[in-house]
């Protein structure tokens, strides 16, 4: 497995050789196509000119600096080596963990990027690295910690995840917006027993079993037919499958109840195969 970071994790005077290496593909964002700017008429990559209106004329690199804008029209200006300062003040190759929490206390929210921890070749470096994943799978912890990487820190959790260790970097508190007006606005709402009930019941018919192959989109999908359509000298027409219409619910109880009685039927009938969209030849 390609690592793009090598290191180590250490936890007291423990210092375990591991390697980052991405659990998701750059891709993983957005859709897996990218575009680029052409010209309608010759086709041509557009190029983005670094343009200064004021003197309108395009600028050299060298004459372009990076600015803070504190408040409308007055800037900062920071130089790169004043942020390479900041940025290189340490360049340890160490994930340092500082504390060990139930992984549960950790919402997803919290998460940003997904990496695999790598162990090292030799069977020593290995055998603390076994030791700390079958530690934190048996208490159910996740570990805590920071670490370097091209000059930036990063906040991390470190937990268990099959046979494997992984690395999840960490939004910081500020950085994550509070649901305080939400949980007031729900929190003054009240919910009748029947109607709960019914929402069980509809969580219940749904039920199942999580398989990552369902994970798919029929966006990446129609895209890349689409274009290897186009580059045979082919044209889709996209066929829309008409919605049905939906009566409105007249009210929460009533439209719970027709809820659980959909979600039975559908249990009960196969899904119909999807129409693939019709061809015609480009003239």
């Amino acid at each position: 497995m390609r690592t793009t970071w090598n290191g180590s994790l250490t936890f007291g005077l423990v210092s375990i050789p591991v390697g980052l290496a991405p659990a998701t593909k750059p891709a993983a964002r957005q859709s897996d196509v990218s575009f680029r700017l052409l010209h309608r008429e010759c086709l041509t990559p557009i190029k983005q000119k670094r343009w200064c209106p004021e003197h309108d004329r395009e600028r050299a690199p060298d004459e372009i600096v990076k600015g803070w804008e504190a408040s409308k029209g007055q800037f900062v200006l920071v130089e790169e080596a004043e942020l390479e300062a900041l940025e290189g003040h340490d360049d340890s190759r160490s994930i340092e963990i500082s504390q060990f929490v139930p992984v549960e206390q950790v919402d997803p929210i919290w998460r940003d990027r997904t990496y695999f921890l790598v162990p090292g070749a030799a069977a020593a470096q290995r055998r603390p690295y076994r030791l700390l994943l079958e530690a934190m799978r048996e208490t159910g912890t996740g570990a805590l910690g920071r670490f370097v990487r091209t000059g930036r820190e990063s906040l991390c959790l470190v937990r268990s995840r099959g046979d494997a260790l992984v690395l999840e970097t960490l939004f910081l508190a500020e950085d994550v917006y509070s649901d305080a007006e939400i949980s007031e606005a729900v929190g003054a709402t009240e919910v009748k027993k029947p109607e709960l009930l019914l929402a069980h019941q509809i969580i219940e018919s749904l039920d199942a079993t999580f398989d990552p192959a369902t994970l798919t989109s029929s966006y990446r999908r129609d895209l890349r037919t689409l274009l290897e359509a186009k580059l045979q000298g082919e044209e889709l027409r996209p066929v829309a499958d008409a919605e049905p219409e939906r009566a409105p619910a007249v009210d929460l109880l009533e439209a719970l109840k027709a809820s659980v009685a959909a979600a039975k039927v559908g249990r009960n009938t196969p899904p119909k195969p999807k129409k693939a969209p019709a061809k015609s030849r480009a003239n």
